[in-house]
């Protein structure tokens, strides 16, 4: 049975970086459930690596803090597919710590709106210039973190970025509305083993508390989430739109575990 029902459905994936990525497992799944994926990458460098784990698919390159490059994906992307685009996955982070880890109140300001350009306004841009291609029932799905309300020292800034990012999704929906049933959903994973994870300090000591406060003490593995970005993409998610998706093996609800709390204050 084919219970996602993506068998040759157009989707547009941006942020491939590597085998360890989570773009590369989300197209890892769609690939499997008959999917066309196209994907969108930063550079010459990651188009190689995307051709190299994907030979079957399309590569594109887009550095998206420029807006006339997401435009010339756009009319590259559409002199070549053959159909509406069912969906795209929005999976782009970039975080330039240009002097270095700072405590957030010192965060400099240059740095911070890069952030927010590329992690977050590239998302309101990407949707605004492909609109005319989505499906009138498409899907949109980015990737955000399992919470932003936690203020983890070793994100710096990231986290009030994910939390703009989190928030765009309702105005999304809700302005594709006047002309379409285009959704637009978050999938929040917890503490993954990627390559975008290795960068930040300190991430090692988080992922391996968080194995210890998941409840089945295991850490959340990258295709557990790239499985509710395939079916948030798919037709069977059509009854959620503006939504945040936590995918974190019950961290969340677990901070409190006994044996966490008594060897902190035993």
């Amino acid at each position: 049975m084919d219970f996602l029902q993506l068998q040759n459905k157009n989707i547009v994936l941006f942020g491939l970086a590597n085998r360890k990525s989570l773009a590369c497992a989300i197209a890892g799944v769609l690939v499997e459930n008959g999917a066309r994926v196209i994907h969108v990458v930063r550079s010459e460098e990651r188009a190689r690596t995307a051709r190299r784990l994907f030979p079957d698919c399309p590569v594109f390159c887009c550095d998206v803090e420029e807006e006339a490059n997401i435009i010339r994906v756009r009319d590259e992307i559409a002199a070549m597919v053959d159909g509406p685009l069912a969906g795209i996955v929005h999976s782009i982070a970039f975080a330039n710590y240009s002097e270095g880890l700072k405590p957030f109140h010192e965060t400099l300001k240059r740095d911070f709106l890069q952030a927010m350009d590329i992690s977050c306004f590239s998302l309101i841009s990407i949707a605004n210039h492909f609109r005319e291609l989505l499906d009138r029932d498409g899907s949109v799905v980015t990737i955000s973190i399992s919470t932003t309300r936690m203020a983890a020292e070793n994100y710096g800034y990231m986290a009030p970025v994910k939390a703009a990012l989190e928030s765009s999704l309702c105005f999304l929906a809700k302005s594709f509305s006047a002309f379409s049933r285009v959704r637009f959903n978050a999938v929040c994973p917890s503490l993954l083993k990627t390559s975008a994870s290795a960068g930040i300090p300190g991430y090692i000591d988080s992922y391996l508390f968080a194995e210890k406060v998941i409840p089945r003490k295991q850490a959340l593995k990258t295709s557990e989430a790239a499985n509710v970005a395939a079916f948030l993409l798919s037709p069977r998610s059509s009854g959620i739109n503006g939504q945040c998706l936590v995918v974190d093996a019950g961290m969340g609800m677990n901070y409190f575990d006994r044996e966490i709390v008594s060897k902190t204050v035993g």
